[in-house]
């Protein structure tokens, strides 16, 4: 695994803009980069490249259907959301991360249809964003290609099971929800995705909300972290997909299982 972040390709800190200035110069030196700032996040005051915003993912994607990336920013105090976008690809967005009582830290998987910078957008509830980010190298694809899924006919019959379990004491919850997450850019395949899951504890805490958007990949896998005292033996799971089919599940530590 390689570890870039964008301030790495810089001279100098991490700076502020003190003023809005567009577009914020790009160390990938990205032909899209100066669209996408615009695009997805205006244009702010405040917005630097961050070395405190680790991305971790393969330097190839020998599978463009799964590849593994890790984002933490648990290092940037008050996080609002991390908005993981690619540069090159049909559908830019690829997820929104909402903390709430988690750490600014989330691992899953998404498709790549093409070699393309990675990035993190980290946006405080100040309203200042730090990016960083990951060059990923890709033969490409992942993007337009069906679901796996129908090659099952039973597979209606799992859609929306969520399958997974919490480590209190490592602070740690991971799941897998059975969907075919279609882009909708196969050939007679309309677009088909989960688009919220969100996490709380029994007594209603909010843990965590995750937004999806077509890049990410088929039954999708979600690493979330916590601090030692935030999470108990169980965990509610709540969703929907674009559809209105409704996602419910109750994740138990593995002690209790």
């Amino acid at each position: 695994m390689r570890i870039l972040t964008a301030l790495a390709l810089l001279a100098g800190p991490a700076f502020a803009l003190d003023e809005p200035q567009t577009p914020l110069s790009d160390p990938f030196k990205s032909g899209m980069w100066s669209y996408h700032q615009m695009e997805l996040l205006g244009d702010p005051a405040d917005i630097r490249f961050d070395d405190r915003v680790v991305v971790q993912a393969p330097d190839f994607a020998e599978d463009p259907f799964h590849v593994p990336v890790l984002v933490d920013a648990s290092q940037i105090p008050d996080v609002k959301r991390i908005m993981l976008s690619v540069d090159y690809g049909p559908v830019p967005r690829i997820l929104n991360y909402y903390p709430e009582g988690a750490e600014a830290k989330i691992a899953f998987r998404f498709k790549i249809d093409q070699s393309t910078p990675v990035r993190a957008a980290v946006e405080t509830h100040s309203g200042s964003w730090h990016i960083g980010g990951v060059e990923i190298d890709a033969a490409g694809g992942g993007c337009t290609a069906p679901a796996a899924a129908y090659a099952d006919s039973s597979w209606e019959d799992h859609l929306g099971e969520v399958v997974g379990r919490i480590w209190p004491d490592r602070g740690r919850l991971r799941m897998v929800v059975s969907h075919p997450m279609d882009t909708g850019l196969a050939d007679g395949i309309p677009i088909f995705i989960i688009e919220e899951l969100a996490m709380s504890s029994p007594d209603g805490d909010a843990l965590g909300r995750i937004e999806m958007f077509e890049p990410v990949n088929e039954d999708p896998a979600v690493t979330l972290y916590f601090d030692d005292e935030t999470l108990g033996d169980h965990v509610l799971v709540a969703g929907r997909d674009n559809n209105g089919n409704e996602i419910e599940a109750v994740l138990q530590s593995y002690a209790t299982q």
